[in-house]
């Protein structure tokens, strides 16, 4: 068996890592790692054949010579390896996780701290235990700051992922009603983002921590290290790095915090609604304990346009759609709908698609989003995608739809004019087809 020491020397030697065999070519290292349905050991071979330098394999009998790699587990061969490269840096890593707003914010941060180092960072949402240990392993020896998103859907996960990234840095977005079927509930989302706290506190490490979100100020209790940030009207001198003044979220986001000349500088972003408002707090915050200056952070940021159906915006004849469908849960749905209530506008339709993985809290859940949509919007203005609304939207006498193919038959035939949709929902019932005919009517 190689150990991880071995492993990390043909790593230098290739430092390209592969676990798809189908993407497999010349001079990389293939992890085949074993899923639900398949065995990556079984296209050990195909990947070689292709070109990988070497494979790295747990079953024994798909060994074809010096070029296949055995270890006893190969899922923790490459979370071992990730954690040696790490280690081989002496330079901040700042994890990110939460329960909304996660990759917006480590894509702010991330467009922050690239303004004024090299930096490295989760590239889309390889945020969990395979895709973590593959952005570690491609961060270059020049890196000098790393910033690592963190996903989880069951409490230890976290815990899981700070063991092998190991960072000095953290910060939580907050705590929301999200994979309640993995945690259990919100208690159990407290316990799991909070783990990020836990290893902080143990190793000395520093939490940026929003004092405007719930929960975060009592979770971070046991870490020492902490650089508080919040909004306020009147940014003070004593703390004005880490205030924001909220000027508008309607169209985009328009903040200001006090500069160290002691006069307010705006930030106009291309960013909507008013739940990326403590995004872009956390991207300052971060921005301005790093050095990083106010003229760079601030071009970074009113830079940065959301893009992988989060928070875009779409222009179609005289329609105007807000697309907030990469994920949906409980609290990121109340607060798209808060804000979307709030944007001018005569004519308004909300286009709400299930939320997924909600366990014993679906049905309850439903219901109570749908509540609020009808409270702030009203019967004729939402509509609902998906089978977890269905008995909560026929007790409303509310249009319903069992997939966005239904929906575009309705929506095409309604001949909308001059009105601004808000399209909200899981990833799964993949809402961002309703704008597919638009393109080729």
């Amino acid at each position: 068996m190689i150990q991880t020491s071995q492993l990390y020397q043909y790593f230098l030697e290739h430092p390209k890592v592969e676990t798809d065999s189908r993407k497999a070519g010349p001079g990389q290292l293939f992890f085949a790692l074993k899923g639900a349905n398949f065995d990556g050991n079984k296209f050990a071979a195909q990947a070689v054949a292709a070109g990988a330098a070497f494979a790295i394999i747990d079953d024994p009998q798909y060994a074809q010579g010096e070029q296949f790699l055995l270890v006893e587990d190969v899922l923790k061969s490459l979370q071992d390896l990730a954690r040696f490269h790490r280690r081989q840096f002496t330079i901040p890593v700042l994890a990110i996780t939460g329960s909304n707003g996660k990759t917006t914010t480590k894509e702010l941060i991330s467009v922050v701290m690239g303004s004024h180092y090299p930096a490295h960072f989760t590239k889309g949402n390889f945020n969990n235990h395979i895709g973590v240990p593959l952005t570690l392993l491609e961060m270059a020896t020049d890196t000098e700051v790393a910033i690592i998103e963190m996903g989880a859907n069951h409490v230890g996960e976290i815990a899981d992922l700070c063991q092998i990234a190991e960072p000095t840095h953290g910060l939580i977005t907050n705590i929301g009603k999200a994979h309640l079927e993995g945690f259990g509930g919100l208690e159990g989302v407290k316990k799991g983002k909070s783990e990020l706290y836990d290893f902080l506190s143990a190793k000395s490490g520093v939490a940026f921590v929003n004092s405007s979100e719930s929960y975060l100020t009592d979770l971070s209790q046991s870490v020492n290290k902490k650089i508080r940030y919040q909004k306020s009207e009147n940014p003070r001198p004593d703390i004005a790095p880490y205030e924001m003044k909220v000027i508008s979220t309607d169209p985009f986001v328009k903040v200001a915090f006090l500069s160290s000349k002691g006069n307010l500088q705006e930030i106009n972003t291309q960013l909507l609604g008013a739940y990326n408002v403590n995004n872009v707090m956390s991207a300052v915050a971060v921005g301005r304990y790093f050095k990083v200056p106010d003229e760079k952070m601030i071009t970074a940021i009113e830079s940065y346009c959301p893009d992988n159906n989060r928070s875009q915006i779409f222009r179609k004849g005289s329609n105007t759609f807000i697309l907030d469908a990469y994920n949906a849960n409980p609290t990121s749905m109340e607060k798209a709908l808060e804000s979307f209530a709030l944007r001018s506008g005569d004519h308004k339709m909300a286009v709400l698609g299930d939320m997924l993985e909600l366990g014993i809290y679906t049905e309850e859940e439903h219901r109570r989003i749908l509540k609020k949509a009808l409270d702030l919007l009203g019967n004729k203005n939402v509509v609902v995608v998906g089978k977890h609304f269905a008995k909560p939207a026929e007790d409303n006498k509310l249009s319903f739809f069992s997939n966005v193919k239904e929906l575009r038959v309705w929506f095409l035939a309604a001949h909308f004019e001059n009105t601004l949709f808000l399209l909200k929902g899981s990833r799964g019932i993949q809402l961002e087809k309703l704008l597919e005919p638009l393109e080729t009517r």
